[in-house]
């Protein structure tokens, strides 16, 4: 049973930082830099997705171009990854 509340509370805290990248409350590449615990699980992709003006085919690109697997959790990303990451989601966001 405390499983089970462990990972609906999970669910909800994803669900809640979900809705404030959606909304641009919050940036991705703050989120990617600090990520919280319950986030360490998370798979890259699927938070890129959330992001405006990003879908399947633009996250894939970006992962392609960074060399990380689109089955990557933020927790697994290395230091070089996380870095590269989050510089070309800062010029992409800055640019447009």
């Amino acid at each position: 049973m405390e499983a089970l509340h462990k990972a609906n509370a999970i669910r909800s805290q994803r669900a809640q930082l979900k809705k404030e990248l959606k909304s641009g409350e919050l940036e991705i590449v703050d989120v990617l830099q600090a990520p919280p615990e319950f986030l360490k699980t998370a798979k890259v992709i699927d938070l890129l997705l959330v992001v405006p003006k990003f879908g399947r085919v633009k996250a894939t690109r970006v992962l392609t171009r960074c060399r990380i697997s689109q089955a990557k959790t933020v927790g697994g990303l290395s230091d070089r990854q996380r870095v590269e990451l989050c510089e070309l989601l800062t010029k992409r966001t800055t640019a447009g």
